[in-house]
């Protein structure tokens, strides 16, 4: 019983400090996708991600914390994650693309 009560409150703790996206960032709502990327992000501010990259997977599942600028950070206190923007959400050719961490990713309509 206690390790359910434990896992709930971490839970609360890492999805209820989520803040939703600012209405200036809604382009980046949305399911992006490449190759080797998959990132959602979602309007109240959470965000899945998983990469392929060297044989290996990374995921994250947590609160989007913040922008500085195009990039933004993702995670708990200080156990966060910076995403790297070089280019944010634009339309080409029809589609929205976004480059993070150095990977074109299209949005997923």
């Amino acid at each position: 019983m206690k390790k359910g009560l434990v896992i709930a409150f971490l839970a609360v703790l890492l999805f209820g400090c989520s803040k939703p996206i600012p209405s200036d960032r809604q382009a980046y709502v949305g399911v992006w996708e490449s190759p080797e990327m998959r990132l959602l992000i979602l309007a109240d501010g959470t965000v899945d991600y998983k990469r392929l990259k060297n044989g290996g997977t990374t995921s994250i599942n947590a609160a989007l914390q913040e922008f500085e600028g195009d990039d933004f950070i993702v995670g708990f206190g200080f156990i966060n994650t910076r995403f790297a923007v070089t280019q944010p959400p634009q339309e080409v050719d029809g589609q929205y693309q976004m480059v993070v961490d150095g990977v074109l990713l299209t949005k997923k309509m």
